[in-house]
C-alpha cells in the first residue's frame, strides 16, 4: 500500500453529517492524491449551500494532515479553481519535510464518534477547557455553555428543534433513508442502535417511518413525537458535562470559510477524544437558524415555518445576537460510556475514482 493510501486509509474516519462521505478518491502518485468533493443540497433540507458537506470535506483534509504527520510529511492543499461548490475538488501533495513530528492525535481519528446517549454532568477541568480552547485559536473560539441554567436551556431549545426536525415532510425522506435498521454498526447510514432511543422506541420509529401518512397520523393524535424528542435531545442535553458553540472570528461566506470551518471543528473533536471526552453534534439548530435570517424557504409545511422561526429565535437568544451567525458548530460533550454502536466507513477500495 502506497503511502498516501495509508494516509486515506485514515482520512476515512473524518466525520460527516449522517455519514454521507463526500468525498472520492484519485491516486496521482506515490505522494499525491485528488479529493473529489460532492455534497447533497439537492435533496438534503440539512445540506443548506453544501455547507455541512464542506465542512466534512474540512474535517477529511485536517485528518489527511494528522495522519501525513505520522509519516514525517506535510500535506500542501490546493482548491481547483474554476469548479461548481457543488463539486469541490483538492489537489494534495504530501512533502517529506523534517520538521514535522507526528500528531499527538492520530491515535484518536478512529476513536473519535458520536455519542448519543447521555452523558455525565462531571464539569471539565480548567486544564481541559484549555486545551480544547488551544485546538481552535487564533481563527476560531468557543462558547461554553456549562451550568445547569445553561444546560437546561440548550435541553429546551433543542427539544423545540427537534418537533421541527421530526414533523417537517423535507425531513422525512432524510431520515428514512439515513437509518440501517437492526444494525450495531453502518458503513454507509446510521445503525439504528447509535441513534439514542431505546429498542421498543426504535421498533416503533421503524414502523411509524415507512410511510409519511403514517408519521403525520402518529404525530398529529398520539403524540408521536413526545418520546423520541425526550430520549434523543432533551434528556441528553441535561446529561452532559457541557454544551458548546465553536464561532469563527469573522461571519463565514464562501466554500472555504466552511472548509476551513470544517478543519477546525475536526481539530477540536479529536481533542475531545484525546481527553477521554465523547461528544455529540446538535446542528440542526444551526442550519435552520441560517434559514431564518436569510429568509429561505426550507418546507412547504405552515406550521414548520413558524416553528422554524421560533427555534431560530431561540437560537439566536441562547448564543446572543453578536456570536449567533458566526456559530458554525454547536455540540455536548462530557465524560461517560464508549458508544456500542456506530457509523463506520465505506471501504477506502471502493472510494477511488479513475480519471
Amino acid at each position: 500500500m502506497q503511502v498516501c493510501e495509508q494516509i486515506l486509509e485514515l482520512a476515512r474516519w473524518a466525520p460527516s453529517g449522517d455519514n454521507t462521505q463526500p468525498w472520492r478518491f484519485e491516486i496521482k502518485g506515490e505522494h499525491e492524491v485528488v479529493v473529489h468533493g460532492f455534497d447533497t443540497r439537492d435533496h438534503c433540507v440539512y445540506d443548506l449551500d453544501g455547507h455541512p458537506s464542506q465542512m466534512a470535506l474540512g474535517a477529511l483534509l485536517e485528518t489527511m494532515r494528522i495522519a501525513a504527520t505520522g509519516y514525517g510529511l506535510r500535506a500542501d492543499v490546493t482548491r481547483r479553481l474554476g469548479l461548481p461548490d457543488e463539486k469541490p475538488t483538492f489537489d494534495i501533495r504530501f512533502v517529506p519535510d523534517p520538521a514535522v513530528q507526528p500528531s499527538p492525535l492520530i491515535p484518536f481519528i478512529k476513536v473519535r464518534t458520536v455519542q448519543r446517549r447521555p452523558l455525565k454532568t462531571t464539569a471539565l477541568t480548567a486544564a481541559q477547557k484549555l486545551a480544547l480552547d488551544a485546538s481552535v485559536t487564533p481563527d476560531y473560539e468557543i462558547a461554553w455553555f456549562e451550568t445547569s441554567k445553561e444546560r437546561w436551556g440548550a435541553a429546551k431549545l433543542l427539544f423545540h428543534n427537534a418537533k421541527l426536525r421530526l414533523t417537517m415532510p423535507e425531513a422525512f425522506e432524510v431520515h428514512r433513508n439515513v437509518i440501517e435498521w437492526n444494525a450495531q454498526f453502518s458503513e454507509e447510514k446510521i445503525p439504528d442502535q447509535a441513534v439514542g432511543v431505546d429498542p421498543l422506541t426504535a421498533k416503533l420509529m421503524r414502523w411509524v417511518m415507512q410511510s409519511w401518512s403514517r408519521v403525520e397520523f402518529f404525530n398529529n393524535w398520539l403524540a408521536g413525537t413526545i418520546m423520541p424528542r425526550v430520549q434523543l435531545d432533551l434528556i441528553p442535553s441535561l446529561a452532559c458535562a457541557a454544551h458548546i458553540g465553536l464561532a469563527a472570528k469573522t461571519v463565514p461566506k464562501t466554500l472555504d470559510d466552511y472548509v476551513a470551518a470544517g478543519r477546525a471543528m475536526q481539530r477540536f473533536w479529536l481533542e475531545v477524544a484525546r481527553l477521554g471526552l465523547w461528544l455529540q453534534p446538535e446542528m440542526t439548530p444551526v442550519i435552520f437558524g441560517r434559514y431564518h435570517r436569510e429568509h429561505r424557504v426550507f418546507t412547504s409545511d405552515a406550521s414548520a415555518k413558524v416553528l422554524g422561526a421560533a427555534v431560530a429565535s431561540e437560537f439566536t437568544n441562547y448564543l446572543g445576537e453578536e456570536r449567533s451567525g458566526r456559530v458554525v458548530f454547536f455540540a455536548r460533550l462530557g465524560t461517560g460510556n464508549a458508544p456500542q454502536a456506530r457509523s463506520t466507513r465505506i471501504p477506502l477500495s471502493r472510494l477511488y475514482i479513475s480519471k
